[in-house]
């Protein structure tokens, strides 16, 4: 899944695509290099991030997704988005797929809207507030807690008939490093409710900050950590850097 940022102030700057042109460029680099989803997003979700409105939010996001799918009408087109009129308006104008932060919980009708329009939808894990969700995140365990939400929103979603699910811990939502590091250890504890398993860590503070470098030379710290969360089952990987992860995935299943 290869990530394309048309937010402005994303927390890495090689991500970031705000006009549609460069957007589609660097789209059809991806693919080249073998990605199998696109995933958009017009609202940054790093820490401290200031909220966007909906209005802004859908003035970012359509011109983009529509120039995507007349380009590339095969393509798998994930929208990163937790409010659920704008996931409606999407998925009417051609996304496959809904990625959202809260898996949820921050628009309660997210969840009713994608049992109506049948979608698979990628339900993560977040505490807190994206604006203060790093501010001293506290678990007595980590795993056990994630494991529980999962369990309670997939009940959730399956009981209004929603099936395509697509489950992502949510490394660096409302977790300090060392938290990271125990999900992405003891990965394979989330294989057991047999749904894909997202991992995204793509160039993000438990790489650069373990390191002591910027998000734009962690690629390689990047590679190390995907290549973990895949040999502890990982099914898709959320990443800037679709040729990278794609050796990884490569060379992994070779093991």
């Amino acid at each position: 899944m290869g990530i394309l940022n048309i937010s402005p102030d994303s927390f890495y700057e090689g991500s970031r695509f705000p006009e549609a042109e460069d957007l589609l460029k660097k789209a059809e680099l991806m693919i080249e290099e073998g990605a199998d989803i696109l995933d958009i997003g017009a609202v940054s979700t790093r820490p401290f991030a200031e909220e966007v409105s909906e209005q802004e939010e859908l003035e970012r996001l359509l011109p983009s997704l529509k120039k995507l799918r007349k380009e590339f009408p095969d393509l798998f087109i994930s929208v990163d988005t937790w409010r659920s009129d704008i996931a409606k308006i999407v998925i009417e104008e051609g996304a496959d797929i809904i990625n959202d932060i809260s898996g949820g919980c921050f628009d309660k009708k997210m969840a009713e809207t994608i049992a109506h329009y049948k979608k698979p939808f990628v339900l993560m894990h977040t505490k807190g507030d994206p604006k203060i969700m790093q501010v001293a995140p506290s678990y007595k365990d980590v795993n056990q807690e994630i494991i529980a939400f999962f369990n309670k929103r997939i009940k959730y979603f399956y009981d209004l008939g929603v099936d395509q699910l697509i489950l992502d811990p949510g490394f660096g939502f409302g977790k300090s490093l060392d938290h990271n590091y125990e999900i992405i250890k003891n990965l394979k504890q989330y294989q057991t409710f047999g749904l894909p398993l997202l991992a995204g860590v793509s160039r993000k503070s438990m790489v650069y900050k373990v390191l002591d470098i910027t998000p734009s030379d962690a690629l390689n710290g990047t590679t190390v950590l995907n290549t973990i969360a895949l040999l502890n089952g990982a099914n898709i990987l959320r990443v800037h850097d679709v040729k990278a992860a794609k050796e990884a995935i490569k060379i992994v299943s070779r093991i």
